[in-house]
């Protein structure tokens, strides 16, 4: 019997902006795929990033917030 574990990452991205208090092992985030938005779970809620342009796909900036439906 074999189970398939996560993908591992493709790199490391940086996120940007923010909540000040948003740790630093939350800041380095795991990317799998060409991904261009990234949503971190964080005290009740999301913290949204989104990919700064094709030139930089290792950083992304933070677009916002919402809260955990509930």
């Amino acid at each position: 019997m074999s189970f398939l574990a996560d993908p591992p990452p493709l790199s490391t991205v940086e996120l940007q902006g923010g909540p000040a208090d948003l740790p630093a092992e939350l800041r380095n985030w795991p990317l799998t795929q060409d991904e261009t938005k990234i949503k971190v779970p964080y005290y009740g809620g999301y913290e949204h990033f989104e990919r700064v342009d094709d030139d930089a796909p290792t950083v992304f900036r933070w677009t916002g917030r919402t809260a955990v439906a509930e």
